[in-house]
């Protein structure tokens, strides 16, 4: 197999989440950081001590002028939603390789733009969705074969913060939800309804009128593989106001439910299979019978780094978490704030 030089990278934006990608990064030998930036200057020494990073990676306080890095291969891209579109176009028309922070924007129409133009520059552009690259993600969409036929589905993600004022917690935890949903079933939702309450930031924004929801709560529809007639739902909660934290997903058919956990003291994917003996009155249980399912230890935000790495090599586009697959998860997005500010239920 040839040698494989490391491809060069700068990391845009380095609070928590950026944080978190430039460790990944500095473990991955096919990758090589050679620009940080960030507008604050104390942060990037914080960092590199922090990090031992070399003195040969350049610092900016601007990200412009960090486009036109020399020898840049990629940029990776953790700053607020609000100000990827115009990053990304703009690294795409530099010739460089794109790997953004959920969502890709915060419109369908920027990121169908950023797709088209990713496309016709050959050049690789993925999001991070860290969940379809957690191993209890990967190896759950096998075993939902096993629940017989699908019923319904939950689930809850709640935590005290972190806060973002740039989006609201639809847009922040609940698109995590629907894309573990939406893979497991192997298609998106066909319609969505949506309600929600503002405490903290409840002046109103360009995007949302009624200011940036604390909590919300959705019920995502699913077509019986596009029928509409036979539909499968999910209820999801979310909140960023609630310090009881749960991250919890299930899926439920009549022979078992798959229930996905990432509470401290959970087993992280549990398959528990029980049904009904007979089929009238009196409907006799038989189980739950609880089996563990085990995984490896590979750190999702690392396996897709190494991913990204791969498709930009292969000249591949991620056939787990593109572009075109992360502009479908933004209009699903945008469903659901017409839903939570009009009360309507919305087709997608």
């Amino acid at each position: 197999m040839p040698h494989r030089h490391p491809l060069n990278l700068a990391i845009f934006g380095l609070g928590r989440w950026g944080t978190h990608l430039l460790r990944n990064f500095l473990a991955l030998p096919e990758a090589r950081v050679v620009a940080l930036v960030d507008p604050h200057p104390q942060r990037l020494r914080t960092l590199r001590d922090r990090f031992a990073i070399d003195r040969a990676v350049v610092d900016y306080n601007h990200w412009q002028p960090a486009m036109a890095h020399p020898g840049l291969d990629a940029v990776v891209i953790a700053t607020p939603a609000s100000t990827h579109y115009p990053m990304i176009k703009a690294a795409l028309e530099a010739g460089l390789h794109v790997l953004s922070e959920k969502p890709l924007t915060l419109e369908s129409t920027t990121s169908v733009a950023l797709c088209q133009l990713a496309q016709a520059r050959q050049r690789q552009l993925m999001v991070d969705h860290t969940y379809l690259f957690h191993p209890a993600v990967q190896r759950g969409r096998d075993l939902c074969s096993q629940l017989g036929s699908l019923r319904y589905g939950y689930a809850a993600r709640t935590n005290l913060g972190p806060v973002r004022p740039d989006a609201d917690v639809f847009w922040d935890l609940a698109i995590h939800d629907i894309s573990i949903l939406n893979h497991w079933l192997g298609h998106p939702p066909v319609a969505v309804s949506a309600w929600g309450l503002a405490w903290l930031q409840p002046q109103p924004q360009p995007m949302f009128p009624s200011g940036l929801r604390d909590a919300g709560w959705l019920r995502l529809m699913y077509g019986d593989g596009g029928d509409r007639r036979r539909c499968l739902e999910a209820m999801v909660q979310v909140s960023w106001a609630n310090p009881d934290r749960q991250r919890r997903l299930a899926l439920v058919g009549d022979r078992g439910t798959l229930v996905f956990d990432e509470s401290p003291q959970a087993i992280p994917l549990t398959l528990w299979r029980g049904q009904f003996q007979t089929q009238t009155f009196p409907f006799v249980p038989n189980g739950p019978q609880p089996e563990a399912i085990s995984l490896p230890s590979t750190e999702p935000l690392q396996a897709m780094g190494s991913h990204f790495l791969d498709c930009i090599t292969n000249h591949t586009p991620s056939p787990v978490s593109s572009g075109v697959m992360a502009t479908g998860l933004v209009k699903i997005m945008e469903a659901i704030a017409v839903a939570a500010e009009t009360g309507h239920c919305i087709e997608i």
